[in-house]
């Protein structure tokens, strides 16, 4: 995420990855899952 803004998340402007936040905010991310810290899931 460092410091744009992301389409699906309207208003994000943080200046952090979001692995911290990991089970509160990227749980459905399957496009850009090593930007968001989101684990491979295991359907895919």
């Amino acid at each position: 995420l460092r410091g744009g803004r992301v389409k699906d998340l309207p208003g994000v402007r943080y200046h952090m990855v979001r692995g911290s936040l990991d089970a509160a905010g990227v749980k459905d991310r399957k496009q850009s899952r090593s930007k968001y810290g989101a684990k491979r899931p295991k359907e895919a």
